[in-house]
């Protein structure tokens, strides 16, 4: 048995879980928030109660010091010497990583070198790395790539309509995001089917704030909605997802924005936020659509379309589809929203079973026997996908 620690750093943030490994027993998890504040915020979960404190955290070397110090504390861990691993989220890999890799000083400058591609999530991945290489010194540390599972899509699924020598001379091209949570899903998929991955044909739908569809042929991922950057595809909670690239020129000159704020408007006050006017969480908008709010209903309604294009689209991609996986915040508590976007699968000889779509956070078939696609809400875990692909490389 050994432990490992799974670590998700943003620019403000850092949230973990520690696991007994091989059991993926889940030991402890929190999140540490408003890192560089004087009221951050920092949340561990001891015996299954939140313990929340608000203190000063500069830095996050001071963030991953403190909960190393309530491992302790709360005698989660007898010593830090039992972590012999510690899986961090790296966003983007560019083509450089094709799958999690331990950390050595090569991959920290390779991984530096894709900054371009995600200036606001790999320095915040390598703060994190840092601080944790700091506090556990003994410990061995691994990478895991949000893009890493999209690498496997083809050159006709991953290439835009540009000059070639945009992709041969600066990489840009489909990197897709939410690899861990598509791979898992898709894992956890073929295991309620009881069915051997490399037989199925399996869409998988991350929806959340942040949401992206997979399209998962025998076991690999052959095409994603998400794009060079996590703004292409779907509607999301504040991004826009798919539009025509002139819109961008269109606004610009209009308001006289540079192309650095037209994105910033694209990608924090877009998606459903922006249509409708409301609120990014869907709960709010609707409450909003309940009272009457025709452009909250109408926002919803784009969103739920948008979904079921991707996945009528990734259907004609894999020439068929067996399994349709919902995920993420809204796709595994939200039966509204996916019985909005089932409607439009008819033609795929679908059938969803209202009875047992009234689920929330569990892994259930949500299709009745008879449906020629079984429809499944699957619970996400990136975290555990982390600590798997960790144990594995430290052993």
């Amino acid at each position: 048995m050994s432990k490992i620690i799974s670590v998700n750093a943003g620019s403000s943030s850092l949230k973990f879980q520690l696991f007994e490994m091989p059991s993926e027993t889940v030991l402890t998890s929190g999140i540490v928030e408003k890192i560089g504040f004087e009221d951050a915020m920092f949340t561990i979960k001891v015996d299954g109660e939140k313990i929340k404190k608000t203190l000063p955290i500069p830095d996050h070397t001071k963030a991953v010091a403190l909960l190393l110090e309530a491992l302790v504390e709360y005698k989660i861990v007898n010593s830090l010497d039992e972590i012999v691993g510690a899986g961090h989220r790296a966003v983007h890999g560019g083509e450089i990583f094709k799958e999690s890799v331990p950390v050595t000083d090569d991959v920290v400058a390779k991984f530096a070198s894709l900054n371009d591609l995600a200036p606001l999530h790999n320095p915040a991945g390598l703060v994190g790395y840092n601080a944790f290489k700091e506090n556990l010194p003994s410990c061995k540390h691994v990478f895991v790539f949000d893009t890493a599972f999209h690498q496997t899509m083809p050159e006709k699924a991953f290439l835009y309509g540009i000059p070639r020598k945009y992709y041969d001379e600066d990489g840009i091209r489909r990197y897709g995001f939410h690899g861990t949570s598509h791979q898992f899903v898709s894992l956890e998929t073929a295991k309620v089917l009881g069915k051997d991955i490399k037989d199925l044909k399996i869409i998988v739908c991350h929806l959340g704030n942040g949401a992206s569809v997979t399209a998962v042929k025998g076991g690999e991922s052959v095409d994603t909605s998400m794009g060079l950057t996590p703004l292409e595809g779907l509607i999301m909670g504040t991004r826009s997802g798919d539009l025509d690239p002139a819109i961008i020129e269109f606004i610009a000159n209009k308001e006289n924005k540079t192309a650095s704020e037209v994105l910033n408007i694209l990608n924090k006050e877009s998606g459903v936020y922006g249509l409708s006017g409301v609120s990014s969480d869907f709960r709010d908008v609707k409450a909003a659509r309940a009272e009457g709010n025709k452009v909250a209903a109408a926002a919803l309604d784009a969103y739920a379309y948008r979904v079921a294009k991707y996945i009528g689209a990734y259907t004609a991609a894999m020439n068929g589809v067996d399994a349709i996986a919902f995920t993420a915040g809204l796709g595994e508590n939200d039966d509204i929203t996916r019985k909005a976007i089932c409607e439009y699968l008819g033609y795929l000889g679908t059938e969803l079973d209202e009875v047992k779509n009234d689920v929330h956070g569990e892994t259930a078939i949500i299709s009745t026997d008879d449906s020629k696609v079984t429809l499944l809400c699957v619970p996400t875990n990136e975290e555990l996908m982390i600590a798997r692909d960790t144990v594995a490389l430290v052993k």
